[in-house]
């Protein structure tokens, strides 16, 4: 058993807050077990230079933690972004624009503010689950307000970590758990169960292909989890 006595195959307790910030276009506050994200989207009635006179939209993401989120200060990057802030924000932004024709958004950019308040592992997959919910909500609001005549169609993303922890597979890892993790892993995944991004990183040994299929079952488990939560909660 897990220190929190979780299973193997388990997600940490989940908690969503849509809304929480009611002056964006779209927000939510993701909590996996210690890990709370705040995921807000605005919309700009503009796309970058690269994509105009194209008829197309644009989704991006940007990605921060508060200092107080970690055990010790996190440097406030206010003069740069570290490499792990941009690269985090990179795949957030890949993961978001699967999920609609950007075609569909008219000549518009949703912008994705993802603010970590605690941070206790799995960060970034915390982050693409909240925003995808955000964007959800935003195109929703979008066609309330008459600035998309429909409703475009969506394709539901998740994301989850996994990891191979003293020679076992363990889904949903906390910062215990990452810290001394052999394999590090994330998942992206898409409602129709076709995958979107895996990163896996030996982090303490080469791993084998075996141990990388278990890893994925286990995401796959835990974004159908996620996913039924969704619709649980509206």
């Amino acid at each position: 058993m897990r220190k929190d006595n979780r299973r193997p195959d388990q997600l940490r307790p989940l908690r969503i807050e849509r809304g929480i910030q009611p002056q964006a276009d779209g927000s939510v506050l993701i909590a996996l077990g210690g890990t709370e994200v705040v995921c807000a989207v605005s919309v700009e009635e503009r796309v970058p230079p690269f994509l105009e006179g194209r008829g197309s939209g644009w989704i991006t993401a940007e990605y921060g933690m508060l200092p107080g989120a970690t055990r010790g200060r996190y440097r406030r990057e206010a003069h740069g972004q570290s490499a792990r802030s941009l690269e985090i924000q990179r795949l957030i932004g890949r993961s978001l624009r699967m999920m609609v024709d950007l075609t569909a958004l008219g000549t518009r950019t949703l912008r994705v503010d993802c603010d970590v308040l605690n941070a206790d592992g799995g960060t970034r997959t915390a982050s693409i689950s909240g925003a995808a919910l955000a964007i959800g909500d935003t195109l929703g609001r979008l066609v309330a307000d008459g600035r998309l005549p429909v409703l475009p169609a969506v394709l539901p993303v998740a994301a989850v970590s996994a990891g191979i922890v003293a020679g076992q597979p363990l889904l949903d890892l906390d910062y215990a758990e990452d810290h001394v993790a052999e394999v590090d892993a994330n998942f992206v995944i898409a409602a129709d169960g076709r995958w979107i991004e895996v990163q896996a990183s030996a982090e303490g040994r080469p791993y084998h292909q075996r141990e990388l299929l278990a890893m994925a079952g286990l995401a796959e488990l835990g974004v159908r989890e996620l996913f039924a939560f969704w619709r649980q909660t509206g």
